[in-house]
């Protein structure tokens, strides 16, 4: 398994589904964890799955939900996690 943290960031990824859109997607590639809300004004997911279906998480986050504007997907590998399921928290 492998588990990488990812931030979105953008002028536009609060208050348009980004988190449902990260969990839905997530939840169709068999990966586990959670996306949330910072107070920064980004959104940051950390999930635990097959390599490739993480690194397809990661292109859907580069465009989002309808109604976002992306400008930047930065990840890293963190420390192994057990997840049961996708959460938003």
């Amino acid at each position: 398994m492998n588990t990488f943290e990812i931030t979105i960031s953008g002028s536009r990824v609060h208050g348009v589904g980004f988190r449902r859109f990260v969990k839905d997607k997530a939840t169709i590639l068999n990966l586990t964890g959670y996306v949330k809300n910072t107070y920064d004004g980004k959104v940051l997911a950390v999930v635990q799955g097959e390599k490739d279906a993480v690194e397809t998480l990661i292109k859907y986050c580069r465009t989002g939900p309808r109604l976002a504007d992306v400008d930047s997907v930065d990840f890293q590998g963190v420390s192994e996690c057990d997840f049961l399921q996708f959460e938003i928290r």
